[in-house]
């Protein structure tokens, strides 16, 4: 009897871990600026929109309940008439930091581009090879970039898969009339940013992620000291890459996720050479030269 309550224990713990989804993501939508006294549509979409990327299997990949990747997106509506919605999406992903309970943030990014249409009740399907639905496509392109960022901070470039998958939905939106997507529609585009990604060009931004969280920051709890050098090394990668790409779009996405989270490290604990810190991230990120200064030691 014992046997067969443990069989069943062992087989219950594994059909969990392989129903267990790769995200656990909040999305919420906001329509104030449309002035709609009928918010029942917003509300449905949120939760349809909760339930697609939530409960949808985006890869072969099993994934244990622990190991979901912690995420949000607010969605913004600026303007809605009949089933066209006009809105922006920001992005917000963050990763547990080994033996601590604090979450790291990864990715922090608005994409102001984003316009869709949907009817009430409209059932959301993802296909892989097809382009069938902007909103689909946009949040399942995040989905992507997401995984494969949170992928990136626990082995080098592991994340390759999940940039080719969200690069594929990109190369089916070419020649839509949605915006965001076209090569030549501007910077930071989302063909910009997963093309940068898989770039070699960029391979800096791909090992400061890696070197930044699994050498740095994973190991702050057990030594504070040597987690900082790491750390602050990984910045200076950031020094050859600008050298090479002025002005990378991924140096921005990089800082906006990550600039008050560096102050606080420097601000407190074993020191390092904060001058000559300072001194790389003003030279890397001067958009963020007033959080810079903020660093006391």
């Amino acid at each position: 009897m014992r046997k067969i309550l443990g069989l069943l224990v062992v087989l219950f713990f594994c059909l969990t871990i392989t129903k267990a989804q790769e995200l656990n993501c909040e999305i919420t939508i906001n329509s104030d600026q449309v002035g709609q006294t009928n918010q029942q549509i917003f509300k449905t979409l949120e939760r349809s929109l909760n339930d697609f990327v939530n409960k949808n299997k985006w890869t072969n990949r099993v994934y244990g309940e622990n190991e979901r990747v912690n995420a949000r997106m607010f969605i913004t509506v600026t303007s809605y008439e009949s089933d066209r919605f006009e809105a922006n999406i920001q992005l917000q992903s963050s990763r547990p930091v080994f033996n601590t309970s604090y979450e790291t943030p990864v990715f922090n990014y608005k994409d102001n581009a984003f316009n869709f249409q949907y009817q009430e009740f409209e059932p959301l399907a993802f296909n892989p090879n097809n382009f069938d639905s902007n909103l689909v496509g946009v949040i399942s392109y995040y989905v992507y970039i997401i995984l494969g960022l949170d992928a990136d901070t626990y082995s080098l470039q592991g994340g390759d898969d999940f940039y080719r998958r969200a690069q594929n939905i990109v190369t089916q939106a070419q020649g839509t009339n949605y915006a965001g997507w076209a090569q030549d529609s501007g910077q930071r585009t989302r063909f910009e940013l997963v093309d940068n990604l898989l770039s070699n060009a960029f391979r800096e931004y791909r090992i400061a992620m890696y070197n930044y969280h699994r050498k740095g920051m994973d190991i702050l709890a057990d030594n504070n000291s040597t987690g900082k050098q790491i750390v602050a090394g990984s910045l200076r990668l950031f020094e050859t890459l600008i050298k090479r790409r002025p002005n990378a779009f991924l140096i921005q996405t990089f800082f906006d996720a990550k600039s008050e989270e560096i102050k606080n490290i420097f601000s407190d604990g074993p020191k390092v050479d904060i001058v000559k810190l300072k001194e790389n991230l003003n030279k890397v990120a001067p958009f963020y030269s007033s959080t810079w200064n903020d660093i006391n030691y």
